[in-house]
C-alpha cells in the first residue's frame, strides 16, 4: 500500500541531505502523519491551502515495515477516520515517487495526474 506526505520544500531538502525525512510532527508527537490516497485531498485542503512551497511524497508502506518503521493506523477524532502514523523518520529507500503538489489559483488542491 502506498502513503502519501505532504512535505514542506525545507524538510524534504534536508531528507536529500540525511537520507531521511522527518519532520516537526515527529519530534512534538513521536510520529510522521501520512494519508491514503483517498484521504490525500481532504488533509492538503485542509492544512495547505494556497501554500506552493510543498512536495508529495509517494511512500511504500511494506518497505518502512522492512525497513524497521513501525505504521500504525490511528483514529483522529477530529476527521472520524482512521490514518496512518509513521513512528520514525523515513528512509529514503520507501519514498517511491515525489510528485509536483502545487493549488490551482483558487487555493485549492486537486490530485496529481500520475495519480488519477
Amino acid at each position: 500500500m502506498m502513503l502519501y506526505r505532504v512535505a514542506e520544500l525545507p524538510d524534504w531538502q534536508r531528507a536529500q541531505q540525511t537520507g531521511f525525512f522527518a519532520s516537526a510532527d515527529l519530534q512534538a508527537e513521536g510520529f510522521i502523519h501520512t494519508s491514503e490516497r483517498h484521504q490525500l485531498l481532504d488533509t492538503a485542503n485542509r492544512y495547505y491551502p494556497g501554500r506552493t512551497d510543498i512536495v508529495l511524497l509517494e511512500l511504500d508502506e511494506a518497505t518502512l515495515g522492512a525497513a524497521g518503521v513501525p505504521v500504525k493506523r490511528e483514529w483522529a477524532e477530529s476527521r472520524g477516520q482512521f490514518f496512518a502514523h509513521v513512528f520514525g523518520a523515513i528512509p529514503l529507500g520507501a519514498v517511491r515517487r515525489t510528485l509536483p503538489f502545487a493549488p490551482a489559483p483558487d487555493g485549492t488542491f486537486a490530485l496529481p495526474a500520475e495519480l488519477t
